[in-house]
């Protein structure tokens, strides 16, 4: 299992031996902490649970779960296939990964607060004129006359992103283990300190 916490730093650009350049967004990650280890037989499943980030307050039932280790901000899954093979206090750093392996990485896009059906789902909008004034940008009619209710799922306004989204296929293009950062190929969902999860594929 090759997976870490972190956060965007921000983007940058990486010039390649041959000269050309690519870009590339900076992450910190890590060093995490495996704070449990899921057996098929006990669990149901076979899963490693890692933790991440400083944080001076935790409730209750997160402080039960991490009595005997250090207080984490974030808790996250992922599968594994041979889970004897980790113990819980273990840590897990940037050195895991090296030049030129392929990640994806998963984090939460920019939310855009309620927007319009334009914006939100690119509808054309209504003609400027013959009749159509003060709509310009309406949605138009949002159901048929019989049966007589809106569609689940019919196009409206609404809270616009905010969504997971994961990224695949992306060159780890350098690794500071020292800084506990990597640097991968592209661009990367949400702002900058953004939480991100990064897994080999």
């Amino acid at each position: 299992m090759k997976a870490l916490l972190g956060k965007k730093l921000a983007m940058t650009q990486h010039f390649r031996d041959d000269g050309t350049v690519v870009p590339a967004t900076l992450i910190e990650a890590g060093p995490c902490v495996i704070t449990q280890v899921k057996t098929a037989g006990r669990d149901g499943y076979a899963a490693v649970q890692i933790g991440w980030g400083a944080v001076k307050h935790v409730p209750k039932p997160i402080a039960g779960h991490l009595k005997d280790g250090r207080p984490v901000k974030h808790l996250r899954e992922f599968r594994v296939e041979k889970p004897e093979e980790f113990s819980r206090g273990q840590e897990l750093s940037v050195a895991q990964f090296s030049a030129g392996e392929t990640v994806k990485v998963t984090g939460w896009s920019k939310g855009r607060g309620f927007q319009g059906v334009v914006k939100r789902h690119h509808f054309k909008g209504a003609p400027a004129t013959h009749g159509h004034k003060d709509d310009l940008r309406m949605p138009g009619s949002i159901g048929p006359t019989e049966p007589q209710h809106v569609f689940k799922g019919t196009r409206m306004a609404g809270r616009m992103a905010s969504h997971r989204v994961t990224v695949r296929g992306l060159k780890v293009l350098a690794v500071d283990a020292d800084k506990h950062q990597l640097l991968v190929s592209g661009a990367l969902p949400g702002a900058r300190n953004g939480f991100l999860m990064i897994t080999a594929q």
